[in-house]
């Protein structure tokens, strides 16, 4: 992923900001880490017990919203995930919302989980989903008390029941001390990366820790999760929908794969919040050509709104026409033709408002870090990476690398963090113990696949529409998301062969990673998300499930 650094070294810290959720700081890639000696073996110790958490708790509520009052239940509590010999290994814990008076067998079921590596589900549930949100404002992170719960007038559960997720480790999520063995077994360091290449130690052999924070132990644990739930509440035959933010938009299409290999469960659409759905290009993205394309048309887009205009696609599509020919071209000429230099400067200066004489001494080609730092619009601005387009931020720094932390996302984590606890005590579930938003061990120590080559979702996705020729997948990006640049995915998209070009659509709205901060583009982002999941379940669906409302 971009990084704010010119070093290739610092590629991981930006994977950072693939968290959604928060400015979250990634281990290496697998390739480039160094190489460890091998993993030192541990003798098994007894495993100490926890305390168990309680028992799920069911509300009844009622939301008085505009047009509309919904009726609903809320269930807080947790799924355990055990082994063949019945040992506990994790508790993830979930806030399900389901709408009184709906049909539960055609009534469709959203599935919601953030990124990271690390983050909770808080971004998408108090942010855009939920039946409560908090505003992801500067007001917020400046109040002197902790934000209200507000109705959320943009919630999806007028058309879905919703189910938001916290992985191990993220929220009120835990994982138990590692079980007892009765063998020495290997025990990874903490960057595994390196002994996983050399096939020593393989997630199958892992304990504790090392077990659920990998993409392979990830995606099985939310596999067994979703199962779990919907064999619980007999919601075996209802219609499937998952939404992943960032890293969760990388997981989901590969989620729905193994429900549908290993469980028979067909998810019938998906909504991929800003996420990477290919990693290749982004890992030394400072001297890679594609990573300045993708993120051109950010640059631009914050340049306008940063000097007064609402950015577009239809703004930006001069923008996006000149990244993709001409620009590509002369960067693939290399920084030693100066006439290409030259020519690309001069268009560079003009789209991002850096001067001219910046744009040439790094040859047309930029890291988010260099459009930060030589932007007059955004030079010490505290300005986002997340969402460059939003002024009046103060400068942040904290423990990431570098001293580099995001005001956004570092900025609400607190009264997010708080506005969390409170829901859960409304909803009358107390865990005893603080709420983790956002877990940055989680990122330093995620282990990434056995490959020389980048992860990847893109061929999960296709895979998937090939295979089902009812999913419907909705790609939504900001425009002012330096993170993950929305041209990425279009450009990704675009390879897509022709057979699933009419069941996969790309949204861009006004805003960041998280662009639903913005009134206007939350109230865009429900009605194309009603609309995928509409059309994914059928006519029959859709009537009932906005039959089930009161009016006031």
């Amino acid at each position: 992923m971009p990084t704010p650094s010119t070093k290739p070294s610092t590629l991981t810290t930006l994977f950072a900001a693939f968290a959604v959720s928060a400015s979250l700081v990634i281990s290496g890639l697998p390739v480039g880490a160094q190489e460890a000696g091998p993993p030192p073996l541990r003798e098994a110790a007894v495993r100490p017990s926890l305390s168990p958490l309680p028992a799920p708790q069911r509300t009844s509520h009622s939301l008085a919203l505009p047009g509309r009052t919904l009726k609903f239940s809320a269930t807080a509590g947790s799924i355990t995930i055990t082994e063949a010999d019945g040992v506990v290994s994790a508790d993830v814990a979930y806030v399900a919302y389901t709408l009184d008076g709906a049909e539960p067998a055609t009534r469709p079921v959203v599935f919601a989980f953030n990124g990271g590596p690390g983050s909770a589900s808080t971004w998408l549930h108090l942010g855009a989903l939920g039946p409560w949100r908090v505003p992801l404002t500067i007001e917020t992170m400046t109040a002197a008390s902790p934000p209200a719960l507000l109705a959320n007038a943009e919630t999806w559960l007028d058309f879905a029941d919703l189910v938001f997720i916290d992985p191990p480790g993220t929220g009120y999520s835990r994982i138990w001390p590692s079980q007892p063995v009765t063998a020495p077994v290997a025990v990874p360091p903490v960057d595994g990366n390196a002994a996983r290449r050399r096939g020593r130690v393989g997630i199958a052999s892992t304990i504790g820790t090392e077990r659920f924070w990998s993409v392979s132990g990830d995606i099985a644990v939310f596999v067994r999760v979703i199962d779990s739930w919907l064999t619980r509440h007999e919601r075996r035959t209802s219609p499937v929908v998952l939404v992943g933010e960032s890293y969760g938009g990388f997981r989901a299409p590969l989620i729905a794969e193994e429900l549908a290999n290993a469980h028979s469960i067909a998810v019938r659409a998906m909504v991929l919040v800003s996420p990477v759905l290919d990693f290749d290009g982004r890992r030394g993205s400072w001297r890679l050509p594609q990573s300045h394309v993708a993120l051109l048309p950010s640059m631009a887009a914050t340049r306008l709104e940063r000097t007064g205009t609402v950015p577009s696609r239809a703004a930006l599509a001069d923008v996006e026409a000149y990244a993709r020919s001409d620009y590509l071209v002369d960067l693939l000429r290399g920084p030693r033709d100066v006439p290409a230099v030259l020519r690309m400067a001069e268009r560079v200066a003009a789209l991002s408002g850096i001067p001219i004489e910046s744009v040439t001494g790094q040859a047309a080609r930029f890291t988010i870090g260099t459009f930060l730092a030589l932007s007059p619009d955004l030079k010490d601005t505290g300005a986002s990476i997340y969402d460059a387009g939003m002024a009046g931020f103060a400068p942040a720094r904290g423990e990431r690398r570098g001293g580099f932390a995001d005001p956004f996302t570092a900025g609400l984590d607190p009264p997010l963090t708080s506005a969390m606890e409170t829901l859960y005590q409304q909803l009358n579930w107390r865990p005893g113990r603080p709420y983790a938003m956002l877990a940055n061990e989680i990122n330093r120590r995620w282990i990434w696949p056995n490959s020389p080559h980048p992860p990847q979702a893109l061929s999960a996705l296709l895979g998937l529409h090939r295979k089902d020729v009812r999913l419907a997948t909705l790609v939504t990006h900001g425009l002012t998301d330096l993170v993950t640049p929305y041209l990425a995915s279009a450009i990704q998209l675009d390879q897509v062969p022709v057979h699933a070009t009419n069941r996969i659509s790309l949204e861009v709205y006004p805003g960041g990673h998280m662009f639903y901060s913005r009134d206007a583009s939350r109230a865009r982002f429900r009605d194309d998300a009603r609309r995928i999941i509409d059309d994914a379940i059928g006519p029959g669906t859709k009537k009932e499930a906005g039959d089930r409302r009161e009016t006031p």
